[in-house]
């Protein structure tokens, strides 16, 4: 395979990669050599402080250390550092903290080389594509560099272009990275529990698809279809007649970065309306399109002077499967329900535990930390301290941090750390955890719907109190409107979906031999300012439009089956068999 073949791979294939350097080991031999003696000087300071019993006086120096190393070795080790500075089962703390510092900035290569590239990749020249270009990149990272330009017909656009030879450098730092794997191990201040060769394939694949621009260009049309309705989001659109795998033009966001805290600060924006347009943004791709920005620094965020968010560089996404997103949905609720049981079991379905794992001794351990994390209150909950909390877990049981969710920790606390640097008091989970109410009562999907009957049922028994739990949070929101949502649920249990609910409420007003009137009366002391008569009276009136007579019909035998009880011995009525 030659330069040229190399060049064209599209896809991370490590045999096909191995396969070529296998053939020419002088290029392997003279990178290793380079790697190797820039990590010497590292490794051998980690045994010296071993020797001499300074492990924990020179815990920060060595942090350092591997950051600057790691930033000077070039762009593969920039993605390394900060890939690892998402996975606490890898990496110790010390180091972990220090790795999250690492910045995806690199001198810029010369606009000569960029503009050679450019007429080379779009097959006509610079003075032919646009009216006018910065001679000037306006940013430059690890993997390429940006130019603000004009097109010929008038566009502004934003032209991003591929640092040269790119590819080969990536591919010789993985080959070698995989082959190392094996045996450098026991060597690293890594908690691995797994083949650490998984890792660097990981790693491979989201690099390959990070580098190809028109995967980019397709994500991000992904991306703003599925915010297509919500004006509150922004996303640059693509000219695909003048991109390739190499060169990616896209619209120029008027607006500022989100780093330039100063200047959202001196604009007439409402800075917690931005976080909470930011925030709900970040749920509702976990949760409702399950295809999510996985590096939504504060770099590829941007504030339009008319207050919306933009998104920008779709170079590293993930999808998630609707079964991971209903556990997600689960797993928030029994984290602020203090389920903790519910909890391990929902670490093994996301596959932070093997299904063989014995979770029983786990429970305690989730209680403990992330107990402590939550707080006394729902409000103290943050997400940076619960997976500073959790990454201590790591080291104590059989914990893995999928790939998947490394990348979502990234976007959730790098979410919350630039919603807390615009206001140091905001609560990420005033935001979260009313979505997530909302979500279930308005139960919009059957799965939704069968996500809150299991949140409102446990052990065979009605909620009362995660019921007034989930409408006083959702009634947090001022935008939240109960009486839609009261309609929904009087359509689904009039619904044959809503069978099941009917009865399991019937049998809930009835439970353990006592009329629950008092769990009635809170639910109703804590709606009642929302009902209106004439309202209620609309909701009760289009619920029933919906109901067939064939409907009426069949919920008649399921009603009448409760209508006389059997005697108890006290001769009080008693619950039905439930059996």
């Amino acid at each position: 395979m030659s330069d040229d073949r190399l060049n064209q791979i599209r896809r991370y294939d490590p045999e096909q990669i191995a396969a070529y350097y296998r053939r020419r080991p002088w290029r392997a031999i003279w990178r290793a050599l380079v790697i190797l003696g820039s990590f010497a000087g590292f490794l051998l300071g980690l045994k010296w402080d071993e020797w001499f019993n300074q492990v924990e006086a020179n815990k920060a120096k060595r942090a350092i250390q591997l950051r600057t190393l790691l930033t000077r070795l070039g762009p593969t080790y920039i993605k390394v550092g900060q890939a690892l500075s998402t996975r606490p089962d890898l990496v110790r703390k010390d180091f972990l903290d220090e790795l999250t510092k690492l910045q995806d900035r690199l001198p810029p290569f010369p606009t000569e080389t960029a503009f050679a590239i450019l007429e080379h990749e779009l097959d006509r020249s610079i003075s032919d594509i646009f009216s006018e270009i910065s001679p000037q990149p306006v940013a430059a990272a690890s993997l390429g560099q940006v130019y603000r330009a004009r097109l010929r017909s008038g566009e502004e656009v934003a032209v991003k272009v591929q640092r040269p030879n790119l590819l080969p450098i990536l591919t010789l730092d993985l080959y070698l990275m995989r082959w190392a794997a094996g045996w450098l191990t026991p060597w690293l201040p890594l908690n691995l529990g797994h083949d650490l060769t998984l890792v660097v394939d990981e790693f491979g694949s989201k690099l390959f698809e990070e580098i190809d621009y028109l995967n980019e260009g397709r994500n991000a049309e992904a991306f703003a279809a599925n915010f297509q309705d919500d004006p509150t989001i922004k996303v640059p659109l693509i000219y695909w007649r003048y991109s390739s795998h190499h060169v990616l033009t896209l619209e120029w966001i008027h607006g500022f970065k989100l780093t330039g805290l100063q200047a959202v600060r001196d604009s007439n924006l409402d800075q917690d309306r931005l976080i909470e347009i930011g925030v709900t943004a970040g749920l509702r791709q976990l949760l409702e399109y399950g295809f999510f920005h996985a590096d939504p620094h504060p770099g590829n965020l941007f504030a339009t002077p008319d207050g919306r968010m933009a998104y920008i560089d779709f170079g590293m996404m993930d999808q998630l499967s609707e079964e991971t997103k209903e556990t997600l949905v689960d797993a928030v609720v029994h984290l602020i329900n203090h389920d903790y049981e519910e909890l391990a079991e929902d670490f093994v379905k996301l596959g932070f535990l093997t299904p063989n794992t014995d979770i029983q001794p786990i429970v305690p351990a989730l209680e403990a930390v992330l107990g402590n994390a939550l707080g006394e209150s729902v409000r103290d909950f943050n997400f940076k301290t619960i997976t500073d909390q959790f990454a201590s877990l790591m080291y104590d049981y059989p914990f893995r941090l999928p790939a998947k969710f490394a990348l979502i920790i990234r976007s959730v606390v790098t979410q919350e750390g630039l919603a807390l640097s615009l206001n140091p008091d905001f609560k990420i989970v005033d935001v979260a955890y009313p979505y997530v109410a909302r979500r279930l009562l308005t139960g919009e999907s059957p799965r939704l719907r069968r996500r809150l009957i299991e949140v409102l049922f446990r052990d065979g028994k009605f909620q009362w109190q995660r019921l007034e739990n989930l409408i006083a949070i959702a009634r947090s929101d001022t935008d939240f409107d109960l009486l839609p949502t009261a309609q929904l649920g009087l359509q689904y249990l009039l619904s044959d979906e809503g069978q099941y609910l009917r009865r399991q409420l019937i049998l809930a007003l009835v439970e353990d031999d006592r009329l629950h009137t008092e769990e009635v009366r809170r639910l109703w002391d804590l709606i009642k300012d929302d009902i209106k008569p004439a309202r209620l009276f609309n909701v009760a009136l289009g619920a029933l439009t919906e109901f067939s007579a064939t409907g009426a019909a069949a919920l008649l035998p399921s009603v009448s089956g409760f209508m006389t009880f059997p005697k108890g011995n006290n001769g009080l009525a008693s619950a039905p068999d439930r059996s």
